[in-house]
């Protein structure tokens, strides 16, 4: 039986791949889970429009990131933390905090995923931090100022 998987399902088939599966495995295991759906031409029809719109979504999303990496070039963000006398800060920055923070103030949206920090930081002062998306490189200025 020739079938659309709708999710991944691990050593079988990855979503929207349209694959000949055994008939027993088809309708005893992927259907009754709305793993996959029968192939039929009509299904196959939407599975195509639905892989155009997906890829011109995709492209949108990474023009956008691009014009965002270019717009975080060079900025300042200032964030602020408990920290003692010698400047060690009592919790670690994380990409998630930068990220929340270059929203803030910049209004960039950059995912964590193109953050690229090798630890998190723990120290106040000045720090750079890059950022690469699509093998573009960037990168911007982070603040750590002791509260």
């Amino acid at each position: 039986m020739k079938v659309i998987f709708l999710k991944d399902v691990p050593r079988v088939g990855k979503k929207y791949d349209v694959k000949e599966v055994n008939d027993g495995y088809a309708t005893n295991f992927l259907l009754p889970r709305k793993l996959a759906e029968v192939a039929t031409m009509k299904a196959v029809a939407e599975l195509e429009k639905r892989k155009k719109s997906i890829e011109i979504e995709r492209e949108v999303q990474e023009s956008l990131l691009l014009k965002n990496l270019e717009e975080i070039k060079g900025k300042v963000i200032k964030m602020k933390g408990k920290a003692n006398e010698k400047g060690s800060l009592f919790s670690a920055i994380h990409t998630k905090e930068i990220v929340e923070a270059m929203k803030a103030q910049n209004h960039a949206d950059i995912g964590e995923e193109f953050i690229v920090l090798e630890k998190p930081i723990k120290e106040t002062g000045e720090h750079e931090i890059p950022i690469s998306i699509k093998g573009k490189k960037s990168s911007f200025k982070l603040i750590v100022e002791a509260i």
